[in-house]
């Protein structure tokens, strides 16, 4: 009898039997971990069956990220069409499948696609937002009990970066600016993805990214763009970012991701993170005794296709070596997956070639196993397409992330009166009203309301760019033009989603009341602005006062804008009005 198929035997035994069984080929297979998607969207089915069949049977590989999905009874589908490859295979190990976010409301192939068929929560700054961390623990259980449904059992996520460079465009993915808050809320979603005290056939794992914090972009300008490779800490801060980790680690998160970026004027070497000897060998496996996986982010090694883009190799300082080489550099270092990347062959000829040990691949082979056997992957190999279709999305799950949209709304200004339910409404950026009568004369309403986005500068040239919101915070002066208008003929109401710290200050200015939001419907919003629903949030990082107040910070140090317009956990207060309120309310 195989030992590794019986679940009554203890882990570590199984993960014995099952690695002296396995070939160096079948070893490297799973040292990688590429995207996989359904068949109905970017791909035709006969496409990503062979993809399938290439990637699962040929190859080998047994950790895949799910893109796209037309719905979640699709990727529940897709789930058990993937296993059922994966045993046909000769040891039969079935397939892990982990998604990036995929319940907020912007969606990004690089980042993570929202999927409309689960319930619908704001982006992450948003839960900080809320005050506590019940929400973010109750955030992280929705969303385990969604990926279950569909198979995912890893969420590539949560991020433990610091908000520290307010332009970073991947800031809105993170729990804020303030380090010990970004440490709690992070250690409060992982234990509501696990929803117990250790990973089990119930548990959602975590990846916990990016090590060691990729906060301090030069500028702002995110690593997935080759043009800005650097990140930077003038203030000397490298130990702060890491802290949220140290938490994450203590809390039991059992994987984590090294970042793309490679840090400038340091005393670590200047390359990529995942080849970094001081940050991954030396920080990570040795100072902070993680002997979980390391997973590079996606593409280190060698590129892939996009539609017209070709994404990758993004190994950088190392882009004048090859894969191969690439690959030493990481499995020396510490690393034992590569994300995105799908091509064991290349660890098979550091194996063959005595460049690595096999030893060394057992190493990563083990720790890689022994989470398929803690999630319970060989006894759960399908899971029933109807109950995802019947959970995933349901009423309980979506009035809980309605809920939290509500509660993170953040009121900046009350420079008017709230909305009457018979106000005649002139509408910019916002489609669902129903309920009031609109005009196309901002003359003829009785009130304005603008819902805005966070300025920002379009790719400046790259496609990869346009992804990746960067460059300045400030809204131009065609738009604060148009708003003064605005609020020269009625009273005006602005919502803006805060992807980055915008400056709000000429906005609020203008007399305006004013919303903070970080992903809501616009019902949520117009709700708020009618006060019909509470605005409780407060703000989860500084708003700067201006962008010169920006450029002169430091990426790496919390809160050093000088004279924010308005401080991290800021936020008025407007109670849900009452019929007895009304009475004295008049626009």
């Amino acid at each position: 009898m195989n030992d590794y198929l019986d679940s009554s035997l203890p882990i570590e035994r199984r993960v014995d039997d099952l690695l002296r069984r396995m070939t160096v080929a079948e070893k490297a297979a799973l040292m990688f971990h590429p995207s996989t998607e359904p068949g109905g969207g970017a791909l035709t089915h006969t496409q990503a069956m062979s993809a399938a069949e290439r990637n699962v049977v040929e190859r080998g590989i047994t950790h895949f990220n799910v893109l796209g999905g037309e719905d979640s009874a699709a990727v529940a589908q897709w789930h058990n069409t993937l296993q059922e490859l994966a045993e046909s295979t000769r040891l039969g190990i079935p397939v892990t499948l982990s998604s990036d976010p995929r319940h907020g409301f912007r969606s990004n192939p690089f980042t993570g696609q929202a999927l409309d068929s689960l319930s619908r929560w704001p982006e992450t700054t948003g839960i900080a937002a809320i005050s506590g961390v019940d929400a973010a623990r109750e955030y992280g259980d929705v969303i385990r009990q969604e990926f279950l449904a569909m198979g995912i059992r890893v969420y590539l996520g949560p991020m433990a970066d610091i908000f520290s460079e307010p332009r970073w465009s991947r800031g809105f993915g993170t729990f804020g600016e303030d380090p010990q808050r970004v440490a709690e809320l992070t250690v409060a979603f992982i234990e509501g993805l696990r929803g117990s005290t250790d990973l089990g056939p119930e548990a959602v794992a975590a990846v916990v990214k990016h090590f060691p914090g990729g906060g301090p972009q030069m500028n702002g300008d995110d690593a997935h763009d080759p043009r800005y490779p650097e990140q930077v800490y003038p203030g000397g801060m490298q130990a702060l970012h890491i802290r949220p980790f140290e938490r994450a680690f203590a809390a039991g998160a059992t994987q984590v991701m090294t970042y793309y970026g490679k840090p400038v004027g340091t005393d670590w070497e200047e390359v990529g993170f995942a080849f970094n000897a001081p940050v991954v060998r030396d920080i990570l496996r040795r100072h902070l005794a993680f002997n979980g996986i390391v997973v590079t982010d996606w593409n280190l090694l060698e590129s892939e296709q996009f539609g017209d883009l070709t994404f990758g190799p993004n190994g950088w300082g190392l882009e004048h070596l090859t894969p191969v080489e690439r690959a030493r550099i990481a499995i020396d270092v510490g690393v034992d997956q590569f994300g995105g990347d799908r091509n064991p062959a290349l660890i098979e000829d550091l194996v063959n070639s005595g460049a690595v040990p096999e030893s060394r691949i057992d190493k990563s082979a083990r720790r890689l196993l022994r989470e398929k056997f803690r999630l319970s992957l060989f006894e759960n190999r399908r899971v029933e397409v109807d109950q995802a279709r019947k959970l995933c999305g349901s009423p309980s799950y979506s009035e809980k992330g309605m809920a939290a949209q509500q509660a993170s709304l953040v009121l900046l200004s009350d420079g008017a009166a709230p909305i009457l339910d018979n106000a005649r409404l002139f509408v910019e950026g916002m489609e669902d009203v129903d309920g009031f009568e609109t005009v196309t004369d901002p003359a003829a309403a009785d009130a304005i309301l603008v819902r805005l986005e966070a300025p920002f500068e379009k790719g400046r040239g790259s496609v990869i760019g346009e992804y990746f919101h960067g460059g300045t915070l400030a809204f131009p002066p065609e738009t604060l033009d148009r708003l003064a208008a605005y609020a020269a003929q009625a009273p005006l109401y602005i919502s803006v989603f805060l992807e980055r710290p915008a400056i709000v200050g000429p906005l609020v200015d203008l007399g305006a009341t004013v919303i903070a939001e970080f992903g809501a419907s616009d019902r949520v919003v117009l709700d708020a602005f009618c006060e019909r629903t509470p605005i409780s949030g407060q703000l989860p990082f500084d708003i700067p006062s201006s962008m010169e107040a920006v450029e002169a910070s430091r990426e790496d140090v919390p809160f050093d804008t000088a004279s924010p317009r308005f401080r991290a956990g800021f936020g008025l207060k407007r109670s849900r009005r009452t019929a007895d309120s009304l009475t004295h309310v008049k626009l």
